[in-house]
């Protein structure tokens, strides 16, 4: 296919794209490819759009050299050529750029592909988030595996949206598809796990959508939108709740917000939620059985994603299919810090592995678009443990929480007992089972004044939540917090339990599930879980240091269906089970095991408006009274997978 408009250079001694010049990147002798560009390649879809395209191919003395190279592809909303924050080391904070991305592959013999999604930057056609990937990534490669360069045989790679194009492409199994790297993304099931949670809607599909607007084509090519845009005041929307349709922080972007507000509005899991794209479950079998990787992070958005699809797919799948959890925020995988707790320097994957993402995706294609040794031998599960560290202050004035990475057959860990802490009406967490009759706790429910988000699960948050582990405890940089700045305990909306001081180390691993027996007032409401390691008093934490690891949500009208949803009578007793994210932690002897119960966390999710209106749409509301009973015929419980000491 023709190029709309081509460029092509030459690049050596490192002079592409503020590349050093200083010394040659590489030498002509030493055996490795130099690189070229054909930028702006016109790709056309089956609907005829077409997405732009930067293809780097092998070179020497300037020019692509003839052969059949294998090929690694990227498709991605953020630019083609334009460098991605994330693409830096724990040896070099600086990213790198595109081209310098490229190189590190182009120079060992592949031919490597940046892409525009359809919408983005240089590429036509109108971007619908998440739904036009798979169709688009199925033409991309049909095309590639057609070139006179290409050998027939891609990888894929990408973090974020870039592992969402590459989960949605796997899913039509494209001819030729061997390997993949992916990064942080790849929806598993969407409704459960990056838009919907539990029923609840994550708002960081507005702070996303909002913060991509400001790079939208529209917002590029017109000063007076852009400017519009950037007047807005997101603390301010958020704390003018509910909204309509028309009337919103992202109303000057109408496609944005259309896709916005079908996410929102579209509670129940029907056609809509099983679209290729944002369903990958439902894909499972005939996904494509190529070798791959799924990372990700403990405070990631997307690690259920990460144990869902591993979970599915080992099973599925030839493989090798391999997962790799460390304790980082979204993409921070060379970060050894998340939030305001410190893992130490080797939490980070360079850490682990002696090595740099983009050297380990290099060995991971070349084992398998090569057939070279390398991590292809690893096990199957590599886990970041997090805790055991001093409990200090670090001089960056973050916790030292510590951890160590261990290897596992499979996940969920084969030997995890899952053992169920009762809630007690004194506040204690205990393995013993109520055995009498205790009067429920409740509580008043003020939708107008939500918990405050303080760190976890969350990604594309700013400006108004941060991901990663923090005290939790209110201060003036948390949204929504409100002098005198409390711990989050003191709040009566909030039931805390926990377990007494332990009297050894107990690590727990795995996914977190609540089985609670919940009423309400009203027709509708959320509960949330927390889970947290609570630190006792020290000299640098007077106080102590409460610790989020893991929470969950559940709106109860999807109590029994996701599908079905139906309405509470007002007083009636219900079982909910709240599914917490997956997390990994060593709680140290002395500490406690905590849990708290809720019923928001804002602006992490929408907050529910306790009235039993269409999601999204009501502009009313009120305190609901929620209950949660502890006696011995409704004992309610959270499921620890509790891991065995190791010898």
């Amino acid at each position: 296919m023709s190029a709309a408009s081509t460029r092509r250079w030459f690049v050596q001694a490192g002079a592409l794209l503020g590349l050093s010049t200083s010394a040659p990147a590489f030498a002509a002798d030493d055996g490795l490819y130099e690189v070229a560009l054909d930028s702006n390649v016109g790709v056309k879809t089956r609907d005829g759009v077409r997405l732009a395209t930067d293809i780097y191919r092998p070179a020497r003395a300037g020019k692509p050299i003839p052969g059949r190279f294998p090929t690694i592809l990227e498709r991605t909303p953020y630019g083609r050529n334009v460098t991605y924050a994330r693409d830096f080391t724990a040896a070099d904070a600086k990213p790198k750029t595109r081209a310098q991305v490229a190189e590190v592959y182009v120079r060992h013999g592949y031919v490597v592909i940046f892409q525009d999604c359809r919408g983005c930057h240089d590429s036509e056609g109108e971007f619908i988030k998440y739904l036009s990937e798979g169709q688009d990534g199925f033409d991309t490669a049909a095309w590639l595996i057609r070139q006179p360069w290409s050998n027939g045989q891609f990888a894929t790679m990408g973090l974020s949206y870039a592992a969402h194009t590459q989960g949605a492409l796997a899913c039509l199994n494209p001819p030729g598809l061997k390997a993949m790297y992916v990064d942080c993304g790849a929806f598993s099931n969407a409704y459960q796990d990056g838009i919907r949670q539990g029923g609840a809607f994550e708002l960081k599909q507005v702070t996303w959508a909002y913060n991509l607007g400001l790079e939208s084509p529209e917002a590029v090519k017109s000063p007076r939108l852009m400017a519009a845009l950037k007047a807005i005041d997101l603390k301010a929307w958020f704390a003018s709740m509910p909204w309509k349709r028309g009337h919103s922080p992202i109303s000057l972007l109408p496609d944005y917000e259309s896709y916005v507000y079908d996410q929102w509005e579209h509670g129940r899991f029907d056609g809509f939620w099983k679209q290729l794209g944002i369903y990958g479950q439902g894909y499972y079998p005939q996904y494509a059985d190529a070798a791959m990787v799924h990372l990700s992070g403990w405070y990631d958005a997307y690690s259920r994603t990460a144990t869902d699809n591993y979970i599915g797919l080992s099973k599925l799948k030839r493989g090798p299919v391999r997962l790799i959890m460390g304790p980082w925020t979204h993409g921070a995988r060379s970060t050894p810090f998340s939030g305001d707790i410190d893992f130490g320097p080797g939490s980070t994957l360079d850490a682990d592995t002696g090595s740099s993402i983009f050297e380990q995706r290099l060995r991971w294609y070349d084992r398998h678009l090569k057939q070279t040794s390398g991590m292809g031998e690893d096990p199957p599960v590599r886990l970041f443990i997090m805790g055991g560290g001093s409990g200090r202050k670090t001089p960056e004035g973050r916790l030292d929480h510590g951890g160590r990475w261990r290897s596992e057959r499979d996940w969920p860990i084969p030997d995890a007992a899952l053992t169920p802490h009762y809630l007690r009406p004194d506040g204690g967490l205990s393995i013993a089972k109520p055995t009498a009759d205790v009067r429920p706790i409740s509580y008043d429910f003020d939708p107008n004044h939500p918990v405050p988000t303080i760190g976890g699960t969350v990604t594309s948050g700013e400006p108004l939540m941060r991901p990663g582990g923090f005290d939790q405890r209110e201060g003036p940089k948390v949204y929504g917090a409100r002098p005198p700045y409390l711990p989050l305990e003191a709040r009566p909306d909030i039931l805390v339990f926990q377990t007494e001081p332990l009297k050894e180390d107990m690590e727990v691993a795995g996914a977190i599930v609540a089985n609670l027996w919940i009423s309400s007032d009203g027709p509708d409401t959320d509960f949330t879980l927390k889970l947290i390691d609570l630190y006792p008093p020290s000299e640098d934490y007077p106080e102590g240091y409460a610790l989020n690891l893991t929470d969950g949500i559940l709106r109860c009208r999807y109590r029994d269906s996701w599908a079905a949803p139906s309405m509470m009578t007002p007083g009636q007793a219900y079982p909910i089970k709240i599914e917490a994210f997956p997390t990994a932690n060593l709680f140290k002897a002395g500490h406690r095991i905590r849990l708290d119960i809720s019923s928001s966390n804002f602006p992490h999710f929408d907050v529910n408006p306790n009235t039993g209106d269409p999601e999204g749409v009501g502009l009313s509301r009120r305190v609901a009274k929620n209950t949660v009973y502890l006696d011995a015929s409704r004992p309610s419980h959270v499921v620890l997978p509790v891991v065995p000491r190791r010898a």
